[in-house]
């Protein structure tokens, strides 16, 4: 079992700059590849990055995001994390956390029904 705490979202201007964070209790983070997904009003959720267990040598972005978010992970510290850089009103969104703890991540890591755990969601509004 693992509990997942998003923070970070916020109302910026487009081009700005924001930095969401999960926090994640228990003693195996470790061993869960994480995701972020997002859902904008009236749309259904949308994968956005993901980055695999352990050191996270293996990262995966939905293409609109590609060169301008990263996702990273820090072990010691239980928290996965999403740079988000150039910010657009396209990206007004909830954005999720959630971790998947099994191999098939390697293959369905774009799939929200691979990951078992889910954060509550934090806002990030991007205004033009």
């Amino acid at each position: 079992q693992v509990q997942l705490v998003e923070s970070g979202g916020g109302l910026v201007q487009a081009g700005d700059s924001l930095r969401l964070s999960c926090a994640a209790s228990g003693r195996t983070f470790s061993s869960y590849a994480m995701g972020w997904f997002r859902q904008a009003p009236g749309k259904g959720r949308e994968f956005v990055a993901a980055i695999s267990w352990s050191g996270g040598s293996i990262t995966r972005y939905v293409d609109s995001v590609k060169g301008r978010f990263t996702i990273s992970r820090d072990n010691a510290k239980n928290t996965v994390y999403l740079q988000m850089n150039s910010l657009k009103p396209g990206d007004t969104a909830v954005y999720y956390c959630a971790a998947d703890p099994r191999p098939t991540w390697v293959t369905r890591w774009g799939t929200s029904n691979e990951y078992d755990y889910w954060g509550q969601g934090t806002q990030v509004t991007v205004s033009s």
